[in-house]
């Protein structure tokens, strides 16, 4: 890669950063395509993510990428929301527009691409079990409510926190959203999930219960109501095939981890930095190269 004064610059802020695999993926996309684009990681500690997004003015950087510990406050420092970050209260990607900011969170529409291609479900046809209410589980539900995804079950351990996610749901879209009690553990079907369970046709875990080095937990929930009807997504990416995967997998539930979502979510970030369609497989294969480096 040769840097000249015409480069255009983008990144990502994040606090740490360095296991990004966001600039490799990017990286490898604007080298197929012989663009005179750099990905560059910035660690922005807590304190500094104000002064930062400012930095993509004064540094005339073409936008960013957010991640932890940074998506919500994001959304409160940019000019202009997309509906996705204004609803999920969080931002993932920054636009820079002659100076105009504008956030937006490819989260959770990354999620249903990356779905909707690896298993083939229908969004708009069954209900969704939801793990977690946390900013990964914000933006799943906003892009599963705003797809017409007809209703969810939200379950978390602490029970304000999914009441909250189901209010945002219910009174902003068409989508029915339902707390579900969290299970301790394992009940054959009691606190809502024999019914919800018996609708829901997709299964999301946002938690990073069974993320390395704690690749032993997972979420209690009552697999003995699984089957094969359901498909489960993890979000997890590290490791690529979790202990709560493999449990769902012997329930007969088809099962898929996060970096389709990571994949995606990052397309949609290239597709809105430079206007252009990002060689995806390309983008693929280097994710992939990260995570066997591991």
């Amino acid at each position: 890669m040769e840097i000249s004064g015409k480069t255009s610059v983008c990144g990502i802020f994040g606090y740490p950063v360095e296991h990004s695999f966001s600039p490799a993926m990017h990286n490898a996309a604007f080298k197929e395509m012989s663009l005179d684009w750099a990905y560059v990681p910035f660690a922005v500690k807590p304190g500094g993510l104000a002064g930062a997004v400012r930095s993509i003015r004064n540094l005339n950087l073409t936008g960013v990428n957010v991640t932890v510990p940074h998506k919500q406050a994001a959304a409160g420092l940019v000019d202009r929301l997309s509906p996705a970050a204004r609803l999920s209260g969080a931002v993932n990607t920054i636009v820079n527009r002659g100076g105009v900011l504008t956030g937006h969170n490819t989260d959770g529409l990354g999620f249903v691409r990356s779905l909707e291609e690896e298993s083939g479900a229908e969004i708009n046809s069954v209900p969704a079990v939801i793990i977690g209410a946390g900013g990964a589980a914000r933006a799943v539900a906003v892009a599963l409510a705003l797809n017409g995804a007809p209703a969810m079950f939200i379950v978390n351990r602490t029970a304000e926190r999914a009441a909250g996610l189901c209010e945002l749901i219910n009174n902003n879209t068409g989508c029915r959203a339902s707390v579900l009690g969290w299970p301790e553990p394992y009940p054959p079907g009691g606190d809502g999930w024999a019914e919800a369970l018996g609708s829901a046709g997709l299964v999301v875990q946002t938690t990073s219960m069974g993320m390395h080095p704690n690749t032993g937990q997972f979420p209690p929930v009552p697999f003995n109501l699984l089957n094969k009807g359901h498909v489960v997504v993890d979000l997890i990416y590290n490791p690529g095939r979790t202990a709560f995967m493999n449990m769902c997998e012997a329930a007969g539930c088809r099962v898929y981890n996060g970096i389709g979502m990571l994949l995606h979510q990052g397309v949609m970030a290239f597709e809105l930095w430079t206007g252009r369609t990002p060689p995806v497989d390309v983008m693929r294969a280097a994710l992939y190269r990260c995570l066997e480096a591991r």
